[in-house]
Parts: C-alpha cells; sequence; structure tokens
C-alpha cells in the first residue's frame, strides 16, 4: 500500500461486535442502494449491494470515514495515495481533494457501507480550547488524507448516534452530542494536531482550503498563481509548497483534475457533446481536453460516453 499514514492511538482497534452492529443498523436504516442523509449535517451513508464496474472519480469532503462492511480502493489523482477502506481502518479526509475510488467488496446479503460524519471547521473550532487548553501541540507535515486503525471509541460512539437516529428520539439534541466525542476523540488521536489546522484561522490548510475553494468555484477561468497566492496571504512559493503538500498536486493540476470531473458529469448526465462540455469547463481546444481526458480516465470521451449509454440502453 502506497499511502501517507498516521497511526491511531495504540491498542484501540475497533471490536468486530460494534462493527457488526454498525452495519446491522445501517442495513435497516439505508434499505436500497444509494446516498442517504441520516442527520444533515452529521451523519451521511453510502450503501452499494454489488461491486463497481469502473472507478468513480469524485471530490472527497473534509470527513471521517468508517467502512464496517464491505471495501473499497482509493486513490489520489496525481497524489501517488493508494489505500483500501474496509472494517480495518478509520480515514480522514482533512480537504477538498480528487478521488478515484473502486467498490470492490459489496453483495445483497452484505452491502458495502461507507459512514461519514462531515469535518467542519467552525465545529472543531469550537473544541479547540476544551481539547487543548495549553495551546495546540505543534502538528506534523499536513496531508490530505490520513489511514488508520478504526478507533474502537469512536466507532462506539457512532454506534450510539445511529441508535439514536433508529428510535427517532430527540435526534436534534442527541445525535450532536455523540457526534461532538467523535471530534473530540478525534482530535485526542496522534492525527489531531494535524486535523485541528483545519480550523485554525490563518494556519496553512486553512489559507490552502481558500484557494480549493476558489478553483472549485472558478474551475473554468485561468489561473494566475500571483492572484490566487495573494487571495491566501502567501507568497507565492510558499502557497505552491503548502498546496501540493496538502494535496499532492500543484494548483494548476487540481483544476485541471475538476475540469476534467465536471466535464465527464455534463457528457454523462446532460449528454453533452465533447466540444461543448470542452468549452463549458474552460479548454480552449478539444483536442487538448481529449488527450488529457484520456490521461485522466482512460478512454477518449466520445468512447466513456458512448459506454455509459450502451449501458443503460
Amino acid at each position: 500500500m502506497n499511502s501517507k499514514t498516521l497511526p491511531h492511538t495504540a491498542n484501540n482497534g475497533a471490536d468486530s461486535a460494534d462493527l457488526q452492529q454498525m452495519a446491522a443498523l445501517l442495513t435497516k436504516l439505508t434499505p436500497y442502494d444509494g446516498f442517504f442523509q441520516l442527520q444533515k449535517d452529521y451523519v451521511h451513508v453510502v450503501r452499494a449491494s454489488k461491486p463497481a464496474s469502473e472507478n468513480t472519480h469524485l471530490l472527497a469532503r473534509p470527513s471521517i470515514c468508517i467502512v464496517p462492511q464491505g471495501a473499497k480502493t482509493v486513490s489520489l489523482t496525481q497524489g501517488g495515495v493508494d489505500f483500501e477502506e474496509n472494517e480495518s481502518t478509520l480515514v480522514v479526509y482533512s480537504a477538498e481533494v480528487p478521488l478515484n475510488l473502486a467498490i470492490t467488496q459489496a453483495s445483497v446479503e452484505k452491502p458495502y457501507f461507507c459512514l461519514m460524519i462531515p469535518l467542519d471547521a467552525k465545529k472543531l473550532g469550537s473544541l479547540i480550547l476544551k481539547v487543548f487548553p495549553n495551546g495546540v501541540p505543534k502538528a506534523p507535515k499536513l496531508q490530505a488524507v490520513y489511514v488508520g486503525n478504526a478507533d474502537a471509541n469512536i466507532v462506539k460512539a457512532t454506534v450510539r448516534a445511529l441508535q439514536l437516529i433508529e428510535q427517532q428520539q430527540h435526534t436534534e439534541l442527541l445525535v450532536p452530542l455523540m457526534i461532538e466525542e467523535v471530534l473530540i476523540r478525534l482530535l485526542l488521536s496522534p492525527m489531531g494536531p494535524a486535523i485541528v489546522q483545519i480550523a485554525i484561522a490563518d494556519s496553512h490548510a486553512e489559507k490552502v482550503a481558500k484557494a480549493i475553494s476558489w478553483l472549485k468555484n472558478n474551475f473554468a477561468q485561468p489561473v494566475k498563481m500571483e492572484e490566487l497566492a495573494k487571495l491566501t496571504g502567501m507568497s507565492v512559493s510558499s502557497f505552491h509548497t503548502h498546496f501540493k503538500s496538502i494535496t499532492s498536486m500543484s494548483p494548476l493540476q487540481y483544476q485541471k483534475t475538476v475540469r476534467l470531473q465536471q466535464a465527464r458529469s455534463l457528457m454523462r448526465s446532460k449528454m453533452m457533446d465533447v466540444s461543448s462540455a470542452a468549452y463549458e469547463v474552460g479548454y480552449a481546444s478539444t483536442s487538448q481536453f481529449s488527450r488529457e481526458y484520456v490521461r485522466a480516465f482512460g478512454v477518449p470521451p466520445s468512447k466513456d460516453v458512448g459506454r455509459v449509454l450502451a449501458s443503460s440502453a
């Protein structure tokens, strides 16, 4: 596994019985395949009953991810980071980065589940003084993803949150308290000093997040490094260094990946032709768009769209 890892607290692996209980609760709470917001802003779930026939390309959101049943492979686009998410791992995404993923273990009898707890900067920020009353410890080198062993206490708190959601009693009051416990335990783990950078104003992580937000919302516009660096309050060289450290790619590579993912979505969901999609996302040359599309997705855009049409026929 070619992954950048930061281990959790020693001998704190999740108990298989807790993971099985989580999977059983998710089976009840998600009656079919798809995406569910079990508790808005707090608990999201993806369910699948069969392995994926091809990779899915999407932007990760800052979140904690627990896979109590099934498995998927994940790689960061351009980042050289490859790992598997399964019942033995807890994965934390600290930035919105492009991912390639494929569900590798799933069945009707034992569906794949991925439970996601969004990481909100304000929520994390409100916990900083509680968790670090004497100041935040020095953070290790920041990165976009941390892969560690499934944490027993985090899994138990998440199970309690799911039980509350299943019972539908005072969920608005009590589920946030369970998620706060999850966040506190995450901050107390070895990755805590790094994760807390998401919430600290003027941290490198917070500054890079500003640039990521701009690139996502303005992906079709030309990018000037000087202006993007100015937006973050960093020099060009410092901005480029920290952006690549956190996202594992340069700002231009990030923009290109977002453009290609957006174009793929336009062609697949709205049946937009190749040239129109290329220009819509900011390409001036259809041939350049096609070359970069092949490098990103392994097939020419016209063939990719044709494959989707054939499968839906």
